[in-house]
């Protein structure tokens, strides 16, 4: 199957931005930074640069998932807040449609992570050589066919909530790589990036960045 990149016309949706930090609510289908290829240099952090030419990428959310995203505007930013997201101090909440009923209200998916090679950029459960990944759940509002569910992952794998999901029998829906049947069969990637807390890399308050979920 052949991948045609068309990334949405709207640019990132400013929440925050400060001497030290730039937030923004990244559309769907827009990739977080260039991918392998001239087609693939449009994306989150190149839109952004015009007006903060001192940008510096923290994290990434996939090119499917909406939502909160944040910048470093200095080095000293950008070494913080990846500090931040790799000793776990970082809350992240993530709002999705899945498949079928999920059950029980909340839970916890623990389940080593690892990228399947041959099929990149697949990622796979591997019990011996997977990093640990751990995801919980609360369902927010179950029905026969789907439940919108809140996801906290505690750790940040590549397409950790993706695999987790469908790991349980309850794919995301509009999942082009871990969703099956009519699971797969919708406009987009049913994952938002909803709040994002951290501490201030500069006064060290405690912040909460909240983006409305679009589905």
């Amino acid at each position: 199957m052949s991948f045609s990149y068309s990334p949405p016309p709207d640019p990132p949706e400013v929440i925050h931005a400060d001497h030290e930090i730039l937030v923004v609510s990244k559309p769907a289908g827009l990739l977080s930074v260039p991918g392998r290829g001239e087609d693939k240099a449009d994306c989150a952090i190149e839109r952004l640069r015009g007006a903060f030419p001192t940008i510096l990428l923290v994290h990434r959310l996939d090119q499917d998932t909406s939502g909160v995203m944040i910048f470093g505007l200095t080095p000293h930013a950008q070494r913080n807040l990846s500090k931040q997201f790799e000793d776990r101090k970082t809350k992240k909440a993530y709002v999705a449609r899945v498949a079928g009923r999920l059950e029980p209200k909340t839970g916890t998916v623990d389940l080593p992570l690892i990228v399947d090679w041959p099929n990149r950029p697949r990622q796979k459960v591997d019990h011996a050589e997977g990093k640990p990944a751990l995801t919980e759940w609360r369902v927010i509002r179950a029905g026969d066919d789907e439940t919108r569910v809140r996801l906290f992952p505690l750790t940040g794998r590549s397409h950790q909530l993706r695999v987790h999901m469908a790991e349980t029998g309850h794919a995301i829906l509009g999942d082009p790589l871990y969703a099956a049947g009519a699971a797969a069969d919708f406009p987009r990637l049913m994952l938002h990036a909803e709040s994002l807390r951290i501490k201030h890399p500069d006064s060290g308050v405690q912040m909460t960045f909240t983006a409305p979920v679009p589905f």
